[in-house]
């Protein structure tokens, strides 16, 4: 179970904190029964039950009969969410492609619409504008009597943690944007962002392969890289939350030039351009020109072997920098990196063991994604829900009022 601090000494706040601690396990487990959460929360039955009752009035939970899943035994009751109590909008937005997902409590997706690839998303306005008719085409698609509660935005860029400005964008051309304000202005919702490989840490620890682990590293990104950490189960995100930022490692002296304004910068060396332009192939051409050089590989192709080869020695490189830093308990390969490190796993692990102390090396694990191209808009999803999480009541009192 998740231990929260709670916030003020008040009976107000105490029953706040309780009620929030119930609908996160019910929110991240899919389901608790209410011996465990007495159990675990060490409070008494009644006081469990009065707790689930009030989540349960506010239309968050409902209460089921154990037998009803086949258990055997006597039958006990079991709290589990309501999807269409409360959901978010979950929103991926990347270089080459937009994302926008109705997410229930509890995690399911509910619904989802894909934006065409080949768009351009360097015009703040013109982005916004597809973020936000997306958005209503999903919230006009709910059922009677859903609850919308939050906007969550992935994206690949640099954010202050403070007030979610987007300080850096690159390869989007964007330098100091109010992307999250604006969007929360259109959609008259509160919008919280972040960048695409935190929220992918984030989504793992959660719900993915890294569910048990404190010390999380997630690489991830298409043309992009980026780099979400965990420390001890929490982010690591720095003075102004801009950690992270492993693209932007220098690894190869004679490297190309980076958009950041350096050069052999990691995200040149291994990023789905890389790989393309190992292959011969053109810079740009997307991801299925991508995963046909991966199909290529696993066909005997020489060409593409080579190629491939050689980008995943600098993603070895990078993971084995990432091992001696931060001494992880998982080093985790999202999106396109993930599908690289399935068809090149030799390469990538002799190189991370080639770059990296043995200590450290001994105590990590190497991991392709769990949720693969999901898993921004999962994490996306998370950061919408935590108000919720935190104060159930008091969320949904504030977005009726």
């Amino acid at each position: 179970m998740t231990r929260r601090r709670i916030r003020g000494s008040t009976q107000d706040d105490v029953r706040r904190h309780n009620l929030g601690t119930i609908l996160t396990e019910v929110h991240r487990h899919g389901y608790r029964s209410r011996a465990l959460l007495t159990a675990e929360m060490g409070l008494n039955r009644s006081t469990i039950g009065d707790l689930v009752a009030e989540l349960t009035e506010a239309g968050l939970v409902l209460q089921r009969s154990a037998s009803a899943q086949g258990r055997a035994g006597r039958p006990s009751l079991e709290v589990v969410p309501v999807p269409e109590g409360a959901y978010v909008l979950a929103v991926d937005l990347g270089v080459r492609h937009l994302a926008v997902a109705r997410v229930g409590l509890g995690g399911d997706v509910l619904d989802r619409v894909d934006v065409e690839s080949g768009r351009d998303w360097s015009d703040l306005d013109i982005t916004v504008e597809a973020i936000a008719d997306t958005c209503r085409r999903l919230r006009l698609a709910a059922p009677d009597g859903s609850r919308c509660v939050g906007v969550g935005l992935s994206v690949p860029g640099v954010v202050r943690h403070e007030d979610g400005l987007l300080r850096f964008a690159p390869n989007l051309g964007w330098i100091d944007l109010p992307l999250g304000a604006r969007l929360s202005e259109r959609l008259d919702l509160p919008a919280v962002i972040a960048n695409d490989a935190d929220l992918g840490a984030l989504a793992e620890h959660w719900r993915g392969v890294a569910v048990g682990y404190e010390h999380v590293v997630v690489v991830s990104g298409e043309i992009g890289i980026g780099g979400g950490i965990l420390v001890g189960g929490r982010p690591l995100r720095g003075r102004g939350g801009y950690a992270g930022e492993i693209g932007h490692l220098r690894v190869n002296p004679d490297g190309r030039p980076c958009l950041c304004g350096s050069s052999g910068c990691l995200e040149t060396e291994i990023g789905a351009d890389a790989l393309l332009r190992a292959a011969g192939r053109p810079q740009g051409s997307g991801m299925d020109a991508y995963r046909d050089v991966l199909s290529q590989v696993a066909a005997g192709d020489e060409d593409s072997i080579a190629a491939a080869a050689q980008v995943a020695r600098w993603l070895g490189v990078g993971v084995g920098i990432l091992v001696n830093t931060f001494n992880p308990d998982i080093v985790i390969l999202g999106g396109p990196l993930g599908e690289l490190y399935l068809a090149t796993k030799d390469i990538v692990e002799e190189a991370a063991a080639q770059s990296s102390l043995v200590a450290p090396r001994e105590q990590v694990r190497l991991a392709a994604s769990a949720l693969g191209p999901d898993a921004q808009i999962v994490g996306a999803a998370e950061l919408a829900f935590e108000p919720l999480l935190e104060d159930p009541i008091g969320t949904l009192t504030r977005r009726a009022a």
